[in-house]
């Protein structure tokens, strides 16, 4: 009975958004998860294996019983603003997207003040050609690599999949990113209004290569963006005025709006306990399954 209804003051808090004060949202919502069941079919198999050249460490999380052969990758960057977040917290996406038969990384990534753009989209350059470099060994394929975030974190996915020359000044070959997956993200957000954005690119003498509009090529790999008009936070017009420049180049794309689900909604939706809430992560493992050969 004290569990059921700690789980109930739990959805509670995730829902109205009042939250414990030595507890962040995502760790919260990632506890709710793996109680209510989203501990089931997959597990943490790495944890915080050193990468890159800024201290930065990445979890891989994995299917309990994987099929026979190189499993495909998700590399996952989680938001926060460029201010906020920490792989750890976001065990519910890497369970949810490895019980669905991926491989999964998150990688950490520096973050405002301590930094500013470009160096959290290196920071996710250097996890890319880390992944494809070893993630071998632990069962994945590192010649079929898709990248998904949430708010931030898919700024720095849709970026890093447009910008093949930081994949490449990384170490990282393009080539191997079959696929993109947006929840909410910024794309089209010049002139910067929030202080996040003002904080994180501002300081850049050239406003055009903050913008993963500015990136769209025809040889992108295929996206998925999400968006929705619940949404204040990033605004619908993100992905859709993507979607259109890269329609226009012949890159296939597709944009799925979830109507009322507001920014936080978007990545809960992936959670166990709130699935219900929209299809989220039923449309982004089908799109990733149609690109990726499976």
């Amino acid at each position: 009975m004290l569990r059921a209804v700690a789980l109930g003051v739990f959805a509670l808090a995730l829902v109205s958004g009042s939250m414990f004060a030595f507890v962040s949202p995502p760790r919260l919502l990632s506890y709710y998860d793996r109680v209510t069941g989203g501990a089931a079919g997959a597990q943490l198999v790495a944890q915080g294996v050193a990468f890159g050249s800024h201290g930065q460490t990445l979890d891989i999380w994995a299917p309990d019983d994987p099929p026979p052969g190189k499993l495909p990758v998700v590399i996952f960057w989680y938001g926060g603003g460029w201010v906020d977040g920490d792989r750890t917290s976001y065990a519910f996406a890497g369970r949810a997207l490895a019980r669905a038969g991926f491989l999964v990384a998150i990688p950490d990534y520096r973050k405002v003040p301590q930094v500013r753009f470009p160096a959290f989209l290196d920071d996710g350059a250097e996890a890319v050609a880390w992944v494809e470099d070893n993630i071998a060994q632990h069962g994945g394929d590192p010649e079929r690599l898709a990248f998904m975030g949430h708010s931030a974190g898919a700024y720095e996915a849709v970026m890093l999949a447009l910008d093949s020359q930081r994949l490449t000044a990384a170490g990282a070959s393009p080539a191997n990113v079959k696929a993109a997956v947006g929840l909410s993200g910024p794309y089209d957000f010049y002139p910067f209004t929030s202080d996040r954005a003002i904080a994180a690119f501002s300081e850049w003498p050239q406003p055009d290569e903050t913008q993963p509009i500015a990136f769209a090529r025809a040889d992108a790999p295929p996206m998925l963006l999400v968006t929705s008009e619940g949404d204040t936070t990033v605004r619908p017009k993100n992905a859709n005025n993507l979607a259109a420049r890269l329609r226009e180049l012949g890159t296939p794309v597709e944009v799925k709006n979830y109507g009322p689900l507001d920014h936080e909604e978007i990545v809960m939706a992936l959670s166990v306990p709130f699935r219900s809430k929209g299809p989220v992560l039923a449309d982004s493992i089908a799109f990733l399954k149609a690109r990726m050969g499976e």
